[in-house]
């Protein structure tokens, strides 16, 4: 009797992409109690598929230890988690999840702007608290959102996404980017601005969707935070190391921006307890792509790249550096 390919997932994900991929496979998820990475490291060699969250690091050593793996489906936009240089070395097609994310990250985004600046979060817990005495003329004030100025930092889907929704607030619309958007940026009235500088000291929100790399590491810190304005926000749902959270913490501090609302951070799940104290910062967990219909679609998309693997294709969403190179699948 013929065997089924085997594909490991590091974690569970929503029932459609488990009951496509027992169609086609014998599926095996790593138990949640248990270390992660000695989980990989002695299972994965005997794996021919790997579905792995963006928190779960896969390293060139691990890789070189599977000559038997076929393909990487990474459960998520990016893929900073991977080794790619090593994939590529170790002939193994990886591929991500792209564009399901942008509506209900674009709306999150939107819910932190609104949240941060208007101080939702804060009036939600004098409710709670049972301090809210009654209506005062200067009592809970927060800043107006119509007419500002936006400013995007990354103006892919995700961006365009965010722009658009801030055309209903009759905002003025800037983007940093070295090259112009090809999405609408005629259509949505966006200004681009080469000059980080001047992009930094002319908008009231920055909002950050760019990919975490070495050229985004710490994209903003110290210096930028001596640029912005002091009622500005900052709000970031792209990688959490794109900002210095240190740095982060001392401009909110010492007044340097007014507030920021984040669903990123640096060492994941770990938040600083300086960060979870101050009350100008609005935090979420992570949930971004947090919506039913989109984490369903992630999931039929990891499957529906491996099955393409094992019927000898090319995954549908393998990642850009991977599309020249000769690869397992691209018969």
């Amino acid at each position: 009797m013929q065997h089924q390919p085997r594909v490991l997932l590091t974690h569970n994900i929503p029932k459609k992409g488990i009951d496509l991929l027992k169609e086609h496979f014998e599926v095996y998820i790593l138990e949640p109690d248990n270390s992660i990475d000695v989980q990989l490291n002695k299972l994965l060699p005997s794996f021919d598929y790997l579905i792995p969250l963006l928190s779960v690091r896969i390293s060139g050593d691990l890789l070189r230890k599977c000559p038997k793996l076929k393909g990487i489906a990474n459960y998520a936009v990016g893929y900073n988690n991977i080794d790619i240089d090593a994939a590529i070395e170790c002939d193994i097609p990886v591929s991500n999840t792209p564009d399901v994310l942008t509506n209900a990250t674009a709306d999150l985004t939107w819910g932190l702007i609104l949240a941060s600046m208007r101080r939702i979060v804060e009036g939600d817990q004098e409710c709670r608290q049972t301090s809210f005495s009654g209506w005062a003329p200067e009592y809970m004030l927060g800043y107006e959102i119509t007419g500002k100025t936006l400013g995007i930092i990354g103006m892919g889907r995700i961006g365009a996404a965010v722009a658009k929704r801030a055309t209903g607030f009759d905002m003025k619309i800037c983007y940093y980017s070295r090259s112009p958007s090809k999405y609408n940026s005629e259509l949505l009235n966006m200004e681009q601005i080469i000059d980080f500088k001047n992009f930094l000291k002319s908008c009231d929100i920055i909002s950050l969707h760019v990919p975490y790399t070495e050229e985004t590491h710490h994209l903003i810190g110290e210096n930028e935070f001596d640029l912005m304005k002091k009622d500005s926000f900052l709000i970031n749902t792209s990688r959490g190391k794109v900002v210095d959270e240190v740095a982060l913490i001392n401009a909110l501090k010492e007044g340097k921006i007014a507030g920021a609302g984040l669903d990123v951070y640096y060492n994941e799940p770990i938040i600083p307890k300086e960060l979870r104290d101050l009350n100008n910062t609005v935090l979420t967990p992570h949930i971004g792509s947090a919506t039913k219909f989109a984490r369903e679609l992630m999931a039929k998309m990891v499957a529906e790249n491996i099955i393409a693997i094992e019927n000898g294709f090319p995954p549908p969403n393998i990642i850009p550096e991977m599309k020249k190179e000769s690869v397992k699948g691209n018969h």
